[in-house]
């Protein structure tokens, strides 16, 4: 909170458990590098590192050969109406769901171009670009970049805490707990269809007279030099989602499962997923090179890309490795001794709200989990609280985050694209994001009764 920087903060926590664990300057140092490389060696995350490089390695060819550029440029088009425009922009979620700065990059140019077609501010329309990103991407149990992270802090925090569960399936049986994310896209859509401005909003560093629809250079992703072609995005993106689902069930299947909803629930999703978009890029190098786009180039943005993903790696590996030294340092025996006596009732409401607090001023979903998880499950354990409420409980909790706090990647993204300034916009989108905050801790507390 006080760098308001997730890595450094993570690793001098790591820093200081291994120099607890083992006092010494160089021992100190070893057991470091030791906690860092135990969560490397985990096949499994390995496959999580391979899945988000490639994945913004695909997102990359996606801009060098005018995906997204011919994309929004096809449908700015063909919308002339407020309502047209929104419900685009809603709908357009089930294609672009794969990444909220995918989602962002895809979609916030199109309505840029829209701006003066339309009577909406930019502000207004940031707000509900972002509640379809981030609290409806959280919602998705495949072909995501969240959702091999998600289940693997999941994975983490059972296993330090010896409990005996998968990782995945924990993290299907939370999404209906995550109060914040379905409070805020209710919210959203409210705003969207049924809600009706009294008067023109001059909030967040942009008048509505002097609204900016020119959308070419508003982001690297739809320059002016960049050719324009819209299946160069619609077919890779619809293959990797088709082949996930397909190979998903086959691997349920291939276990005896021939149910279809049996075969998904347990089917080896992350392998199926890896396989999935190693297989549609392999492809999608085909498919660009068919049109006579450079191998040298593709292979230069493939790389760009896939380095954009480099902190979150960074972030994942220190993650995994405080993970590690936790376990080491008894954490959930501590919690268990010292914390049983906390009623149930209150430890998802609480843990959503500190998490909400971390989350607002370090901006980061991801770093937020990694930091909360292995408390909230190691509390709810030792409280007898049911523990899919207790991981949809911290999961809402940097999902609040990433969509209010004005250090939010999502916020300044698409700040920038809509040149709005960051706080102002933060503060108008706060609003209702405390709304949804506080019916999703009532929700928690009321549904600790039902549970």
């Amino acid at each position: 909170m006080k760098t308001k920087l997730v890595i450094p903060g993570l690793t001098a926590g790591l820093l200081t458990a291994s120099f607890i664990y083992k006092t010494g300057p160089l021992i100190g140092l070893e057991q470091f590098y030791t906690f860092i490389m135990s969560g490397l060696k985990d096949e499994s995350n390995i496959k999580i590192i391979l899945f988000l490089y490639m994945f913004t390695g695909l997102i990359g060819m996606m801009k060098f050969t005018g995906g997204i550029k011919g994309f929004v440029h096809a449908a700015s088009e063909k919308i002339s109406t407020k309502k047209g425009a929104l419900f685009l922009t809603w709908v357009s979620t089930l294609g672009t769901f794969s990444a909220p700065s995918f989602r962002i990059v895809t979609v916030a140019p199109i309505m840029k171009a829209l701006l003066s077609k339309v009577k909406i501010t930019p502000q207004e329309l940031g707000f509900v670009i972002e509640t379809t990103a981030t609290p409806v991407i959280v919602l998705m149990p495949i072909a995501t970049a969240f959702v091999g992270y998600m289940s693997s802090v999941v994975q983490l925090s059972i296993r330090a805490e010896g409990i005996e569960g998968d990782g995945y399936r924990l993290f299907l049986q939370s999404i209906p707990y995550n109060f914040f994310s379905i409070s805020i896209i209710i919210i959203g859509f409210y705003l969207s269809f049924f809600h009706h401005r009294k008067k023109p909003s001059t909030e967040a560093g942009n008048a509505e007279k002097e609204v900016d629809d020119q959308w070419e250079d508003c982001h690297p992703a739809v320059a002016k030099d960049l050719p324009t072609k819209p299946f160069n995005l619609l077919i890779p993106l619809g293959g990797v989602i088709l082949l996930t689902l397909l190979l998903t069930y086959w691997s349920g299947y291939q276990k005896g499962f021939t149910s279809l909803t049996k075969a998904f629930i347990e089917a080896s999703v992350l392998d199926a997923m890896v396989f999935a978009l190693l297989t549609t890029v392999l492809l999608a190098f085909v498919f660009y090179l068919f049109q006579r786009f450079s191998l040298k180039d593709l292979v230069t943005f493939f790389i760009e890309g896939g380095n954009e993903m480099m902190p979150v790696i960074v972030l994942l590996t220190v993650v995994w490795g405080l993970a590690a030294s936790t376990e080491a340092l008894g954490f959930s025996t501590f919690v268990t001794s010292n914390l049983d006596w906390i009623p149930a009732l209150f430890v998802p409401a609480v843990l959503f709200l500190v998490g909400a607090f971390i989350s607002y001023f370090i901006g980061s979903s991801w770093g937020t989990w990694g930091i909360l998880m292995p408390l909230g499950v190691s509390l709810g354990h030792s409280t007898g609280t049911d523990l899919p409420l207790v991981i949809g409980a911290v999961f809402a909790s940097g999902t609040f985050g990433a969509f209010s706090s004005p250090l939010s990647d999502n916020t300044n993204t698409i700040a920038r694209i809509l040149k709005l300034n960051p706080m102002t916009y933060a503060k108008f989108k706060l609003g209702p994001a405390l709304i949804g905050a506080g019916t999703a801790a009532v929700g928690y507390f009321i549904i600790s009764f039902v549970i």
